[in-house]
């Protein structure tokens, strides 16, 4: 069972501010009404700080961050740490901190901390009955992705794991490193078997395998980012399962050498 400390501190707080959503509002702003202060300035081998004195909270972000949405997700995080976390005195923010899938692998390594900001920040910046609302009578697909990231100015990849996380259609995600499938993270809505992947390369077939020969550059945009493949490309088929129609959608970082490829039925 999922940590869900996060998201009932985000809602809380919504809840006690009278918002409903904080999307266009001055993040700024916002964490100067909470009693700390936000600083945005060039940051080495790091995201986001926090870094609390005996009177005053600073919340930095990096300004070298070239994405507005990484910079809010970064500092709702650093938030949550404030808020949640009161032993926390000096904390750095990476990759790794605010990747889902690595703070799901450790969390019982090394606390739940982690995890925890990260799920006040997505709750905080996609409001879940708000987010569900926005999907209702919609078919899943990269243009539904692309609006809710713009509608909550939230990034692609924190945009696609709201969805995982709240079961808002039948998913497997699938995160990639350097070519190879690190973790795979299912909706509990999700029925059918998956394939022996963890520590493989990716399916010949599929399209993520695509990316990588690619040099993980885009190779795919608009309509044709969801590319039809079959159900036995990341799936087991038992003896009487037709081989139908699935989808995949990657999302490649050149820079990192990481996908996301997002797997649904047709």
């Amino acid at each position: 069972m999922k940590n869900s400390k996060g998201s009932i501190i985000a809602k809380k707080l919504l809840s006690d501010i009278g918002f409903d959503e904080i999307t266009h509002l001055s993040m700024k702003l916002f964490v100067s009404g909470l009693g700390a202060t936000l600083v945005e300035e060039e940051l080495q081998n790091s995201d986001g700080k926090i870094v609390r004195g005996k009177t005053k909270t600073l919340i930095k972000v990096n300004s070298q961050i070239s994405y507005e949405s990484k910079k809010r997700f970064t500092i709702a995080h650093e938030v949550g740490h404030f808020l949640m976390h009161e032993k926390i005195e000096v904390h750095n923010e990476n990759s790794n901190t605010l990747n889902w899938f690595v703070s799901t692998e450790t969390q019982l390594k090394k606390g739940l901390q982690e995890w925890e900001a990260n799920d006040f920040a997505s709750e905080l910046l996609m409001p879940e009955q708000i987010f569900r609302n926005e999907t209702l009578g919609k078919s899943f697909s990269p243009d539904l992705i692309k609006y809710l990231s713009e509608r909550f100015k939230t990034s692609i990849t924190s945009t696609v794991f709201r969805c995982l996380n709240l079961d808002i259609h039948p998913l497997l995600v699938v995160f990639i490193y350097n070519g190879t499938v690190k973790y795979w993270d299912k909706t509990s809505n999700w029925t059918y078997w998956i394939k022996d992947i963890t520590k493989l390369a990716p399916p010949d077939d599929s399209v993520a395998m695509e990316y990588i020969n690619a040099d993980y550059e885009f190779i795919y945009s608009g309509n044709e980012k969801a590319q039809l493949i079959s159900k036995s490309t990341w799936c087991k088929l038992n003896k009487y399962d037709k081989d139908t129609d699935f989808f995949e959608y990657c999302i490649p970082t050149k820079q990192y050498k990481t996908i996301v490829s997002v797997i649904w039925e047709k």
